[in-house]
């Protein structure tokens, strides 16, 4: 063993340590390692940036642009309806439509993408055929995941197959190539849960009434209706505090909605904001809090209509509810690091953290994934916040309007960008031109574009492309490959296929599947060639089953849907762990049998 090669399996080593402990992000383990191969001479500089110029790169970056122009144009609100429409309200129909539709969409965008699109439209169905969301959710999610299957771009282990596959001189595969296997794959979980689903997936959720969205949060978290409108008067002790000194919430139990002076209001005013004379302010509360607080501060009630009342009743704001996403910057952070009402003009009202609800003071309580909020604003505020990369928003915006002009341009582009990658043009250049002309159409401003793109999973797989380099180069994935070959040669080939694929969806539970890609790929190929099995289609298995991540809440889609359907730990290890036996058995099955 030459000492380069020794170097690459010790990086390789730490590489794989870092993802498993969880200790940094997967970014900053990625860029690390690249900086490090570089360092020790292991690649080239140009060989250590080349992923960040690479097709699977360009391709994602793309692919999260056109997610967000076909979400922007309502594409997705339309669907939704349909599938209510199609499905009404019998619980194994709504799978079928749902999981065929959510897995088919994934095919062509981010597994996390199509999952969280999808989302707050289960929730209503949920809500809309009283039945608990943890009904829905595990196998909408199970679906996306599935659906990343059905073609070379519906997930990031198969894009950056593709890639490798180059790299190593080998052809790379069509957009469609893994198609029946992908089919397979999807029909083989949708049936699963259509015959199991009741045995398997909990019901923790006691289904109730269909409500109004506004009246169904009222009633669920016990939220204030009341509203009192108080003006300052010029002896009043409010004037020249700040927001924060007045401490409505924490000795009153009272929310200050909005503030009007002169002809501007303004939501969720700034903890920093002082008072003045002549402001008008909306407090949310008891009425005997809030006369408590008026008379402390020596305010004047106001009895007839008022800016704020105005504001306030017609329909221009609600209360919604928002999911703090996994892997979210925003994590570890409190509401008044991240200046929650500034940046956002909403008035966070409650904070359900695990099992804990906080109603008073929680503005330095440090955010986890999966936190939820109740947060009151103008609409417009809030469908910013929808749009916002760190949150999932799980209330339907009543103030929403499709914009009809948008609909034809999106699909179009969608489409167009499909149909090219589909006669040939390289992916990454098909997908990129839709996208350009998504922006190029006003389907989606520029500054949306840069938000809609996860830049944490293009660093990702731009840093992680180097040691598939240096693992080549080295010959280190051929010694692996040979001590491999060694132990599985006189194997049947199924077994080698099954212990391929195992191996895959082992790696995939605890680090990043990009990653388990990344380090089997040269391996698999490199010992098929000695063994005599194809080492296109060992690479194919490897990329397929590194999206094989069913058994624990690890896998971005699975976290996601965690709160909101009230999963634990154990659903997964029940449900998941049959899917994943299902899935290998599947996997194997039909790459021996279509395949090879």
């Amino acid at each position: 063993m030459t000492s380069e090669m020794e170097l690459t399996l010790l990086v390789l080593a730490l590489t794989t340590v870092l993802f498993v402990t969880d200790r940094l992000r997967g970014d900053v383990i990625a860029i690390s390692v690249a900086l490090i191969l570089a360092w020790l001479g292991l690649v080239t500089p140009v060989q250590a940036f080349s992923g960040l110029g690479s097709n699977a790169v360009v391709a994602v970056v793309a692919v999260m642009i056109l997610g967000r122009g076909v979400e922007r144009a309502g594409v997705m609100i339309r669907l939704s309806r349909a599938i209510m429409r199609i499905a009404g309200s019998d619980e194994n129909k709504l799978i079928w439509v749902v999981c065929t539709v959510v897995g088919g969409l994934s095919a062509f965008m981010q597994n996390i993408g199509s999952a969280a699109l999808f989302l707050p439209a289960m929730l209503r169905i949920s809500k809309s055929t009283k039945t608990p969301a943890s009904r829905f959710l595990m196998p909408m999610g199970f679906s996306a995941i599935l659906g990343g299957t059905l073609s070379m771009v519906g997930s990031g282990p198969l894009i950056i197959l593709n890639d490798l596959l180059r790299q190593g001189g080998e052809e790379p595969f069509s957009l469609f190539s893994v198609t029946p296997l992908g089919l397979a794959l999807l029909g083989a979980g949708i049936a699963y849960f259509l015959m199991f689903g009741h045995r398997v997936l909990p019901s923790r959720a006691e289904p109730g009434e269909e409500k109004e969205p506004q009246k169904d949060l009222t009633e669920i978290w016990k939220l204030p209706t009341i509203v009192s409108y108080y003006v300052i008067p010029k002896n009043s002790d409010l004037i020249g505090k700040t927001r924060e000194e007045a401490r409505f919430r924490v000795d009153y139990e009272v929310t200050l909605l909005a503030m009007a002076e002169g002809e501007e209001t303004t939501y969720a005013p700034w903890r920093y904001t002082r008072f003045a004379a002549g402001q008008e302010l909306a407090l949310l509360g008891r009425e005997e809090n809030a006369k408590r607080f008026a008379a402390d501060f020596r305010l004047r009630k106001i009895e007839g209509v008022c800016k704020c009342s105005r504001l306030l009743k017609d329909s221009r704001a609600g209360f919604a509810e928002a999911i703090v996403r996994p892997h979210s910057p925003m994590i570890r952070k409190s509401l008044r690091e991240i200046a929650f009402r500034k940046n956002y003009g909403v008035e966070p009202i409650i904070l359900l953290s695990g099992a804990y609800e906080r109603r008073k003071d929680f503005a330095d309580q440090p955010l986890q994934a999966g936190d939820t909020f109740v947060i009151h604003g103008p609409w417009e505020c809030i469908k910013k916040l929808e749009r916002d990369p760190n949150f999932v928003l799980l209330t339907p915006i009543e103030a929403e309007t499709l914009e009809e002009s948008k609909v034809l341009p999106a699909l179009l582009c969608f489409l167009g960008a499909i149909g090219l990658a589909l006669v040939g043009v390289q992916i990454s250049l098909a997908l990129l031109s839709g996208a350009v002309a998504m922006i190029l159409l006003k389907v989606v401003p520029i500054d949306e574009a840069y938000e809609a793109v996860d830049w944490r999973v293009a660093i990702l797989l731009a840093g992680l492309i180097p040691l598939g380099i240096a693992m080549d180069t080295s010959n280190a994935a051929q010694f692996i490959a040979q001590e491999m070959t060694e132990a599985l040669k006189e194997s049947p080939e199924v077994l080698i296929l099954g212990a391929v694929a195992l191996l895959s969806t082992i790696l995939s539970l605890f680090m990043s599947n990009v990653a388990a890609t990344v380090l089997l790929v040269p391996l698999v190929m490199i010992m098929g060639d000695a063994i005599g099995i194809e080492p296109r289609v060992l690479a194919l298995l490897v990329g397929v089953c590194a999206s094989n991540s069913f058994l624990l809440p690890t896998h971005q889609v699975n976290a996601l849907l965690m709160g909101p359907g009230s999963y634990r730990n154990s659903d997964y290890l029940k449900a998941g762990g049959i899917m994943t036996l299902i899935f290998i058995i599947v996997a194997v099955g039909v790459i021996d049998l279509l395949y090879l």
